[in-house]
């Protein structure tokens, strides 16, 4: 019987599989999909993932080369985690290969063995003496073997550092025999006793129906919307759905949208439960997420947290899928693979044959449309747990009122009356730095970003000019460098303009900041959310990064400094996010016993949007959105896909996406597809960004199946043209983003 062609998914974009024969000396028996192996690939070497063994290879067999090493005795992926690789690489039209690269933590990727844990211990060799002859003249290592003896049970490698021992002395000693090592495994926690570590709050009426809704679809698939105004307890709805998934004997997978959410949020698990509970996500270190990544495999880890990706760490006994803040545009993942954690939960889930529970206060359009299909079962939340009251909304027209540093004076009187109630005050703005931009007085001269058609954002503690698009930065000119004047003013205000300026009005009062700038140092937003959670009057000035997911129950005043950003843009999804944001935000007023108000600044008070979502709420305002876009035949009832082209030279993009065009018409007539429509090319909204010029076209269906019978052969056309190779392109299904 002839030797087995292993076919290979490899990081790289080329969306096929690669053909290679068997290590030497490595039988067939030990080659199953899912494992590793070390291969040649041009002039490096990569590790791939083996797919599947076939007896027939177009690589004539003497360019058949042979795979180098096998790393793993059986697969580190568990077949459902193949099987949602697969599935993921098909529909977002992505190579498998760079598909298992999203997937694997890095040191998989790397070769690292997919063991737990191992750690180097030194104990003293038996005949070890202090006074041995042959450390005579070696004070530091007769120190070290005497602090060494002090420990008989050994001393761990993590150790050293704080026990002053010296890594070279000891490898000295170990060559003289006067020490010995072992590698001990890491030893997973055992966990004993009763799950809860806090007894659990009571329940009103509508959580208690939401927990045994939810409770009565465990053991197979069933997808539910939790939409609970903010503060209504859809954490606690999570905390009793998780509670008696571990009492099942099963593994629960919590995916968060931010990774300043992890911190807070692992706090409340382990506070309420006596569980493993494991937090992925980018700012972890390698080691450790690979740690947390096999404890989950294994089924040594009860309860996974984590962002986007976390959705691709294997379960050993999956019981629950929660996604919270379903609506949040971050569980869209923008380059590479470009992959939708919410809508791949679902998927999961029904793969695994669990339930998945979407929660939001401010639920997706296209959440809110599955629910009315009945796709998913729909779970409301009204009312605010305990006896909080929802916020009352002000909608305080600004038009022809002056402004300083973008705060009105009956804004400035409001936020004097709660700071001297001894509340806190919440001022949100969704724009960083100090200023948007920077403008000459006498020329008109605007600092724009060279490298892409944007304005550069003023960061006056730095003295710094940053493009927030490209990263590009340089220090603030003293003079216009089109007239050489003076004169040169920030325009408009953002988060460093509005803290300087709410310290200098409310001196006796702590502003704190919380943006990505202030809380770029680890521990920074520890630290500013212990200030405030102290309870003590202050001013916290954030952009989206406070919009979500945190309870200061001393806030009884948000501020919303403009509300006209969203209002009138080209996306038609501008609208929604503008509703959740707001929304957002204001539910972080009047979470306790004390009543909350919320003060949206704006030229536009009469504005439909900002009317309907004062007075009737986010539903009311989804409802009608919904409405609008089916007229529209926009998503959720057409299914778009979006295909981008940037280059160095003007045109080229366009070119490329021409020819592309012209292959999408042939397949459409030769598939007889009437119902997609091609839009485009058309420059990018931003033309040029990073020093390179951008288009796109825009693929437009009514239906999810014709768009994907095109996907495939259409891509696979595109690859061959002799465009392909000359741009950069890319193409995004189900994009949220069309910039």
């Amino acid at each position: 019987m002839p030797a087995p062609i292993l076919r290979l998914a490899l990081p790289s974009p080329l969306r096929r599989l690669f053909d290679y024969r068997a290590p030497p000396g490595v039988p067939t028996a030990r080659l199953r999909p899912g494992v590793r192996l070390r291969v040649p690939f041009g002039r490096r070497e990569v590790v791939g993932v083996l797919v599947e063994l076939s007896e027939h290879s177009e690589v004539p067999p003497d360019k058949l080369k042979a795979a180098l090493e096998l790393l793993d005795p059986c697969s580190p992926l568990p077949p459902s985690l193949l099987r949602l690789c697969r599935w993921t690489a098909h529909y977002y039209q992505h190579s498998l290969g760079d598909t298992f690269g999203w997937a694997l933590p890095a040191l998989l990727r790397q070769g690292e063995p997919a063991e737990r844990r191992q750690e180097r211990w030194w104990h003293l060799a038996a005949d070890a003496r202090p006074d041995d002859p042959r450390l005579a003249r070696a004070p530091r290592q007769r120190e070290a073997l005497q602090t060494l003896a002090q420990h008989p049970h050994g001393v761990p490698q993590a150790l050293l550092g704080k026990l002053r021992l010296n890594k070279a002395s000891l490898d000295l000693l170990l060559a003289k025999g006067l020490l010995r090592t072992e590698i001990r495994h890491h030893a997973p926690r055992e966990r004993h006793g009763s799950w809860l570590l806090q007894a659990e709050l009571p329940l009103n009426d509508e959580q208690r129906e939401a927990v045994e809704a939810v409770r009565a679809g465990f053991g197979g698939f069933n997808a539910f919307l939790l939409a609970g105004v903010t503060g209504s307890g859809k954490t606690e709805v999570y905390l009793q759905l998780i509670h008696q998934v571990l009492e099942a004997g099963r593994q629960a997978l919590v995916l968060i949208p931010e990774i300043n959410l992890g911190p807070q949020t692992l706090e409340r698990f382990t506070r309420r439960f006596n569980a493993r509970v494991a937090l992925l996500h980018s700012g972890i270190g390698d080691r450790e997420r690979l740690d947390a990544w096999l404890a989950a495999r294994d089924g040594e880890a009860d309860i996974v947290i984590g962002t986007r990706s976390a959705l691709f760490t294997p379960l050993k006994h999956p019981g629950l899928i929660i996604v919270d803040e379903e609506h949040d545009a971050s569980y869209k993942q923008q380059e590479g693979l470009r992959y939708h954690a919410r809508d791949l939960a679902v998927v999961r889930a029904r793969q695994e044959e669990i339930p998945v529970l979407l929660g939001s206060a401010t639920p997706s359009l296209e959440s809110l449309h599955n629910a009315h299909a009945g796709r998913y079962a729909l779970l409301r939340l009204r009312q605010r747990a305990g006896q909080a009251r929802p916020p009352r909304f002000l909608r305080l027209d600004v038009k022809s009122r002056p402004l300083d540093a973008g705060i009105s004076p009956p804004l400035q009187q409001a936020i004097a009356r709660t700071l001297a109630a001894g509340q806190q005050v919440l001022v949100f703005l969704n724009r960083r730095g100090f200023a948007p931009t920077l403008l000459c007085h006498d020329c008109g001269w605007i600092a724009l970003c060279p490298r892409c058609d944007a304005r550069m954002t003023l960061h006056q503690r730095q003295r710094e000019l940053r493009c927030h698009h490209c990263g590009h930065a340089e220090r603030q000119p003293t003079a216009c460098p089109q007239c050489a004047q003076v004169d040169l003013r920030p325009v408009g205000a953002g988060t460093e303009r509005a803290e300087e300026r709410l310290a200098i009005l409310f001196p006796d009062y702590p502003v704190l900041r919380i943006d990505r700038d202030s809380t770029a140092r680890k521990e920074a937003l520890p630290r500013l959310l212990a200030t405030i959670h102290r309870g003590e009057p202050c001013l916290l000035v954030g952009t989206q990064m406070i919009a979500k997911g945190h309870h200061f129950p001393r806030v009884t005043l948000v501020a919303i400094l403009d509300a006209d950003g969203g209002l009138f843009s080209a996306d038609f999804r501008a609208s929604e996010r503008m509703a959740q944001l707001i929304v957002q935000v204001a539910g972080r007023a009047g979470r306790a016993e004390e009543p909350g108000t919320v003060i949206i600044q704006t030229h536009l008070a009469d504005h439909p949007l900002l009317v309907q979502l004062a007075e009737q709420g986010y539903l009311a305002f989804a409802e009608q959105a919904l409405a609008e876009r089916r007229a529209a035949g926009l998503p959720p009832f057409a299914h778009l896909a979006l295909l981008r082209a940037e280059a160095h030279r003007p045109g080229q993009a366009e070119g490329f996406l021409e020819q592309a065009a012209d292959e999408a018409r042939q397949l459409l007539a030769a598939l007889q597809l009437s119902s997609l429509e091609l839009l485009g090319p058309v420059p990018a909204p931003m033309e040029r960004r990073a020093g390179r010029h951008r288009a796109q076209l825009l693929l437009q269906a009514s239906g999810r199946a014709p768009l994907h019978r095109l996907l495939g052969p259409w891509l696979a056309a595109l690859e061959r043209l002799p465009g392909a190779r000359t741009v950069r392109w890319s193409l995004d299904v189900d994009p949220i983003d069309l910039y």
